[in-house]
């Protein structure tokens, strides 16, 4: 099976087929045989991984870990158990890269806001051209209410913990390129985008959100996963039932 991401990869770092055997001290036929899924040897691994900053276990999945053929996608970067399996180093590297655009569709998404310095950070994002959406909960609407129920915490927990979100995003408010809204949607995935990496969480009925796995997803030249919940996340952006935040 052809390598799309390491085709891809290069293509991304503009580096040639020719420039990538002169970086590995191969050949261009032993460059194409990596094209065509043939996987290098793990010190090549490295180096190829580096030169185009890129994870390795991006570029070839299941070389030094196992992996499913069920991740071995070109836009699947990895797929883990639960969202707390997520490392936080990854969140950060996601955050302090994106130049264009973040996007956070949730119902609540409180965890974040443990991130250190988040408003400063998303502020300061902001402050350099980037474009912030974040899409909340309308805490009064029956999606929210049945989710409460449905995840066995009370109907009127989610909107509590909306109101808790509000308060600690409140201050961006008049923070330009950044806008809050709120959304009445059955919330299918909770979705966090950074340019063109996202991390998608899908929900479980019956479970909250960090127990339901999440997926690292990143845009390639083809539609995939990346197109299908970026293209989700416009639509409920777009929705009638959004407003500003309270």
């Amino acid at each position: 099976m052809a390598n799309e991401r390491l085709r891809d990869a290069l293509g991304r770092a503009r580096v040639t087929p020719a420039e990538l055997a002169v970086y590995t001290e191969s050949d261009v036929k032993t460059v194409s045989r990596w094209l065509g899924g043939r996987v290098p040897h793990p010190r090549t691994r490295f180096k190829i991984a580096k030169r185009l900053r890129e994870d390795e276990d991006f570029l070839w999945p299941g070389a030094t870990r196992a992996s499913s053929e069920a991740t071995n996608t070109p836009d699947m970067v990895q797929l883990y158990n639960n969202r707390g399996a997520i490392p936080p180093t990854l969140w950060d590297r996601l955050l302090d890269s994106a130049s264009a655009e973040i996007g956070i569709l949730v119902y609540v998404g409180m965890f974040l806001t443990e991130k250190p310095n988040l408003l400063a950070r998303l502020r300061s994002k902001a402050g350099s051209g980037v474009r912030v959406r974040i899409l909340l909960g309308n805490r009064d609407s029956a999606t929210v209410k049945q989710r409460s129920e449905d995840e066995g915490i009370g109907r009127e927990t989610i909107s509590a913990k909306i109101d808790q979100a509000d308060a600690f995003f409140r201050p961006l408010q008049e923070t330009k390129n950044i806008e809050i809204r709120h959304h009445e949607t059955v919330l299918y995935n909770s979705l966090y985008r950074f340019d063109d990496e996202m991390i998608a969480n899908p929900h479980i009925f019956g479970k909250t959100a960090p127990m339901a796995p999440a997926l690292h997803v990143r845009r390639t030249a083809t539609y995939g996963l990346f197109d299908a919940y970026a293209e989700s996340f416009d639509a409920v952006w777009s929705a009638p039932t959004t407003r500003g935040a309270q």
